[in-house]
């Protein structure tokens, strides 16, 4: 049997992963997350994606690797780390549409297959006073989250409208596409055990 890796630290992939019940080892994958000079927030995403994956060497393994960017007007909206950061953040996003880029890359060592996916959601905020967003961010304290929130809490209060393929990609992880490609690397999540 393959083993199923998810290359990342985050949580939220692996909470999200553990939606599918497939066993699974969740490796640190040691990338430099650093865009390169004149790099797109697309091409970011697409990049550590393939190079979270590529990490893991471990054979007979289907290894996931992703990676999210959020972007306004073009520019790089990063995880806040902090209260006033995701404050400025989130007010310099009112009224506007913000774009994440969340790209996969799966490889199966075994049989030297690759996969990839760029799912783009497109967010538009609210115009809400900055008390408001100020006790959002109170609540929830979403600072490790690109884009200074957290759509599957009170953070979906923040929005006029999100537009996506799959709802799970604006969390970190778009699992439509996840379940269909661990289908066929032969790790499939109805099979039953």
């Amino acid at each position: 049997m393959k083993t199923l890796i998810l290359a990342s630290t985050s949580r939220y992939r692996r909470q999200l992963l553990e939606r599918l019940g497939l066993p699974f080892q969740a490796l640190a994958p040691g990338v430099d997350e650093t865009e390169l000079e004149a790099e797109s927030p697309l091409d970011l995403a697409v990049r550590l994606a393939r190079e979270k994956a590529a990490s893991v060497t471990q054979s007979n393994a289907v290894v996931i690797g992703s990676d999210q960017v959020a972007s306004l007007d073009g520019r790089l909206l990063r995880k806040p780390g902090g209260h006033d950061a995701a404050l400025a953040q989130l007010l310099a996003c009112q009224g506007r549409e913000v774009r994440f880029h969340t790209a996969v890359t799966v490889i199966d060592t075994a049989a030297q297959r690759t996969w990839h996916t760029v799912d783009e959601t497109r967010v538009r905020f609210g115009q809400l006073p900055a008390a408001s967003l100020d006790r959002y961010l109170r609540k929830e304290q979403p600072y490790d989250c690109a884009g200074g929130f957290k759509v599957e809490g009170l953070g979906i209060a923040l929005f006029e409208s999100v537009e996506t393929m799959d709802p799970t990609a604006l969390v970190g992880l778009p699992l439509i596409w996840v379940a269909h490609t661990l289908r066929s690397a032969g790790l499939d999540p109805l099979a039953g055990g």
